[in-house]
């Protein structure tokens, strides 16, 4: 049953920062029922920070190279500065960014909506070359953790590639994109299998890409979830579940809240720019939150901005504001915002943000 939601009342009154903030106005009871699986969780887990606010932490970003990231002591131009930075870290071929995303850019960013760590997926841009991301993990220990993109090449040579770049490189999840896998294959293949369950035995969650539609993917992530349930899943950006208008969008939605009885699954509220129909701040994904919250639990609800291409869209700054605020329409708790907006990530990347 869909959790009732609180709808957007004039004169409603917010207290506290942004991502704190609780509206405060008059509900139905059963607005006030609160889901419960998470507090074995909340009680054994500290406040990320619990000498001050606690921190925020975006659980999906990219970066990519820009002029910024070559350093010459030469007066350049910006057309050969951008050169050099492609020489450096090479873009795949049709892939050349459009926008900016250079590490000092998202630095800037997130000191501005005060957001203090970050899991940096490795973008497409680059494809199957790390060596940008891995760079920054490297400079950025303690603020940034990687997720490396899984190369399901049929020579079984991506098997491989996923055990360095976690074992020698750092990188602590790797991202499913099934549209990289060999025509006419699925991510269930012996190769997909085979990557999936090391990354299990490594403890490194797998993140699912379904831009085309959950409903495209559902058997192969419940095949692979059934067969491997040691190795935690992320779904990104609500697995791509917009505002459900037809049969065919109410069932993938339907299919995302089942995939809640796999406890090792995990739901990223983010990119909310991609799912919402709505400009921002995106409020007809309260009721999808709400439902996702009541289903998953806010310990397996983790918020992420998709920088850069959510800066065109929302802003950097303006992307956790709305997610904030939905979650006040969605009359979550100030403890379900906390975990949604950082905990849940910081526990699932443990050690990792330490206060």
């Amino acid at each position: 049953m869909a959790l009732p939601v609180r709808s957007v009342i004039s004169g409603s009154i917010f207290l506290g920062d942004c991502c704190h903030a609780r509206l405060y106005s008059f509900a139905a009871p059963s607005v006030l029922y609160r889901r419960t699986q998470y507090k074995a969780s909340t009680t054994k887990m500290a406040s990320a920070n619990a000498q001050g606010r606690p921190k925020t932490i975006d659980s999906h970003l990219h970066i990519w190279a820009s002029p910024q990231d070559v350093k010459s002591s030469l007066p350049c131009t910006t057309v050969s500065l951008q050169n050099q930075a492609a020489d450096k870290y090479p873009y795949f071929p049709g892939q050349e960014p459009t926008l900016p995303g250079h590490l000092d850019f998202l630095l800037q960013c997130m000191e501005e909506a005060s957001v203090e760590g970050a899991l940096i997926v490795q973008p497409i841009n680059h494809k199957f070359d790390h060596s940008l991301v891995t760079s920054v993990l490297k400079k950025h220990p303690t603020k940034f953790v990687g997720c490396c993109l899984a190369n399901p090449a049929e020579n079984g040579t991506g098997v491989k590639q996923l055990e360095d770049l976690i074992l020698k490189d750092g990188y602590r999840a790797v991202r499913f994109n099934p549209y990289l896998w060999p025509s006419g294959q699925q991510m269930t293949n012996e190769v997909g299998k085979a990557m999936f369950s090391r990354a299990g035995e490594l403890g490194v969650p797998v993140g699912f890409m379904c831009m085309k539609g959950l409903n495209l993917h559902i058997s192969e992530i419940t095949e692979l979830c059934t067969e491997f349930p040691s190795t935690a899943v992320l779904l990104d950006h609500l697995a791509f579940c917009k505002p459900p208008l037809n049969d065919e969008e109410k069932l993938a939605f339907s299919e995302l809240l089942k995939l809640s009885r796999f406890p090792q699954v995990y739901v990223k509220f983010s990119a909310l720019f991609r799912v919402s129909r709505m400009s921002s701040p995106y409020l007809d994904l309260v009721p999808l939150l709400a439902e996702v919250v009541s289903n998953f639990g806010a310990n397996r609800v983790m918020w992420g901005s998709d920088f850069p291409y959510v800066v065109p869209e929302s802003g950097y700054k303006g992307a956790k504001e709305a997610a904030c605020l939905i979650a006040s329409q969605a009359s979550l708790s100030s403890s379900e915002v906390e975990w949604i907006m950082g905990k849940t990530v910081m526990q699932l990347f443990q050690g990792q943000w330490l206060p």
